[in-house]
C-alpha cells in the first residue's frame, strides 16, 4: 500500500523495539498456551522466533551457544523452585522438573539479552534491579494467567527477586563474552 501512496510513509520501529515486542509476543503466546492446557504451541512459537533470530545475526554459533546456555539455566532454576515445594506449573507434577514451556520462555529471555537489553551490560547495578524486579513480576503475571501456581508465595518471590538480580547482568555478561568471541 505504501508505494502506491507516495506521500504514506509507514514509520520503521527501531531495532530494540522490534526486540522487545517480539520478546512481548513470545512471552504472551508460551503463558497462554501453557494455561490453556497447549503448551506446544508456546513452545513452537518460541523456537519459531529463535530461529529467525538466528537467521538474522551474523554469528549463529555463538548465539545459539548462548540460548542453549540460558536454556539450561533455566531449566535449573526453575526445576528448583518446583523441588523446593515452592511453585507448580501448567503440565507438571510439583517437585519435578521444570516443563518445556518453561524453558521456552528462558529462551525468549535470551534472545533480548545481545538486543534490547545488550546496553544493561555496561550498568550491572540497573540490570540487577531489573531483574529483581521483573523477574518475579513476570512469574506473578504468569501465575494470575494460570499459568503457574505459587504453593509458597513468599519464599518462592524473594527466591525469584534475588536470583533475578543475579541472573541478568550475568546472562549479559555471558551474551556479550560470546558475542565477543571470548571465553566467559
Amino acid at each position: 500500500m505504501a508505494e502506491h501512496c507516495p506521500g504514506l510513509r509507514l514509520p520503521t520501529l527501531p531495532p530494540w523495539a522490534v526486540n522487545i515486542a517480539l520478546f512481548q509476543v513470545g512471552w504472551w503466546g508460551v503463558v497462554l498456551a501453557a494455561a490453556s492446557g497447549q503448551a506446544v504451541w508456546g513452545v513452537l512459537l518460541v523456537a519459531l522466533l529463535a530461529v529467525v533470530h538466528l537467521q538474522r545475526t551474523g554469528w549463529q554459533a555463538r548465539e545459539f551457544q548462548l540460548l542453549l546456555a540460558v536454556a539450561l539455566i533455566g531449566l535449573a532454576y526453575d526445576s528448583l523452585l518446583s523441588w523446593l515445594g515452592w511453585v507448580s506449573y501448567a503440565g507438571s507434577a510439583p517437585g519435578s522438573l521444570a516443563p518445556l514451556w518453561m524453558v521456552a520462555l528462558w529462551v525468549n529471555f535470551a534472545l533480548t539479552l545481545n538486543g534490547a537489553l545488550a546496553p544493561l551490560a555496561q550498568r550491572p547495578g540497573l540490570a540487577a534491579l531489573l531483574g529483581a524486579l521483573g523477574g518475579p513480576l513476570a512469574y506473578w503475571a504468569g501465575a494470575g494467567l494460570g499459568a503457574m501456581t505459587f504453593l509458597e508465595p513468599l519464599p518462592a518471590l524473594l527466591f525469584l527477586g534475588f536470583g533475578w538480580a543475579m541472573l541478568t547482568p550475568a546472562l549479559l555478561v555471558l551474551a556479550r563474552a560470546l558475542h565477543q568471541g571470548e571465553t566467559p
